[in-house]
């Protein structure tokens, strides 16, 4: 058998095989490289659905129609929402796992970089895989990943499948406000945020970024719902990433979005609130701003606590008034919940939340927050009356070079099976 197309001798055949293809069929000259390789039946991608409840199985045809799939021009997407079975568990362990169906073995491989479940990869084979099959499996979904990230850029139809419902122009502009990845693994810290958006979008935005020694954080919501709050929004995250990007200190990037909001709607009528946060990763220190925002919780050795902060005015309000922070020292086993108020409010209300926290202290930030997004529409839903958007930080320390991996992500911090 040869070797994976992930490894040395193949490597830059994919690579270059995906630059002849065009964006929209570089997933599938990976996978008949695979399965080539494999000798395989046959080969599918299926990426993650935009609510995380789903995969998405896209296929080109030119004939025929696909019962109960979308269809957009020769493109076909077939949702198949998760039901506790292998392909969610694969994703959620973050394992390969090897079922057998009738006379083939179908292997199951996560797509996965830094934590972020950006699909999966399944390989039909004849007979039973070897350990060595299973880690060239392993290593092509992690090729594919990097091949997806890349070509996504270029092409609306990774999107396009992952949205199971259309997107209103105010959900657009608050979709461009968030990060590409939502989740982001690290060797000090694992971070997975998620938004779930109302009916007519509230305005909450969650954003984050890495740099050498430091992550920046921050939950925003703006006041009003529709385009109002999406523009609202727009200028606050403008305002801070602009901010960041200049080197800014934390309370100078809290001013300038404050300015930004303020220089640009009629004065006093738009305003958002807000966390943001500066974590040191060398010490786990997080200097915070509050403005005007629900306090974070902590939960730590089990237990779950409200963080008390310095509040300062919202975003958008008081142009020359300076802001302050407040510190809070993390602890390795650490996790920090940041959430806005549609967690928290009407509907939302009657979740207990640090008692939800408690029980689920076992589970994958990731998993975490699909968790409680599933909880909020559950009693609140299933058309929100609010924006609903939560923030999960864990601390682990060790700031370094300490990170375990394998095809993507840390598989000591994957969530346990519920099979």
């Amino acid at each position: 058998m040869t070797e994976s197309p992930a490894s040395g001798a193949d490597l830059n055949d994919v690579l270059l095989a995906v630059e002849k293809a065009a964006p929209v069929d570089a997933v599938k000259a990976v996978t008949r490289t695979i399965g080539s390789n494999l000798d395989a039946l046959w080969v599918s991608f299926l990426v993650a659905d935009m609510s995380g409840r789903a995969l998405v199985r896209l296929v080109h045809t030119t004939t025929g129609r696909v019962s109960g799939a979308r269809r957009q021009d020769q493109d076909v997407a077939l949702v198949l929402p998760f039901n506790g079975g292998p392909q969610e568990q694969a994703l959620r362990t973050q394992q390969v796992l090897v079922e057998r169906d009738g006379d083939q073995f179908v292997v199951l491989a996560p797509v996965t970089q830094r934590g972020e479940a950006i699909g999966l990869l399944e390989i039909a084979l004849p007979s039973a895989p070897t350990e060595t099959t299973v880690q060239q499996v392993s290593r092509a979904a992690h090729t594919l990943a990097f091949v997806v990230i890349a070509n996504r850029r270029h092409t609306d139809l990774f999107e396009w499948g992952q949205r199971t419902t259309p997107f209103t122009l105010a959900a657009e502009i608050q979709r461009r406000l968030l990060p590409e990845a939502f989740t982001c693994e690290a060797d000090s810290f694992t971070l997975s945020a998620w938004l779930e958006p109302a009916a007519s979008i509230g305005g909450d935005t969650f954003d984050y970024s890495l740099a050498r020694d430091l992550l920046h954080l921050s939950i925003t919501d703006a006041v009003g719902h529709g385009v109002d709050s999406a523009i609202t929004a727009t200028l606050c995250v403008s305002g801070l990433r602009n901010a960041r990007r200049r080197g800014a200190t934390l309370l100078d990037q809290a001013q300038a979005a404050n300015q930004a909001v303020l220089d640009n709607t009629p004065a006093g009528s738009l305003f958002a609130t807000g966390l943001l946060g500066r974590l040191t990763l060398s010490s786990g220190v997080l200097d915070v701003v509050n403005a005007g925002h629900p306090t974070p919780l902590l939960v730590r050795d089990g237990r779950v606590e409200h963080v008390a902060l310095s509040v300062n005015r919202p975003l958008g309000v008081l142009r020359h008034k300076p802001y302050r922070a407040s510190s809070l020292q993390l602890l390795p086993g650490d996790r920090l919940v940041l959430v806005t108020d549609g967690m928290l409010e009407r509907g939302a209300a009657a979740i207990d939340l640090p008692a939800r926290l408690q029980d689920l202290t076992r589970l994958h930030p990731r998993e975490v927050v699909r968790v409680l997004g599933d909880l909020v529409l559950d009693v609140a839903g299933p058309a929100l009356p609010d924006d609903a958007c939560l923030l999960v930080l864990d601390w682990y320390g060790g700031h370094g070079d300490t990170r375990s991996t394998t095809a993507g992500a840390d598989p000591h911090r994957a969530s346990a099976s519920d099979r």
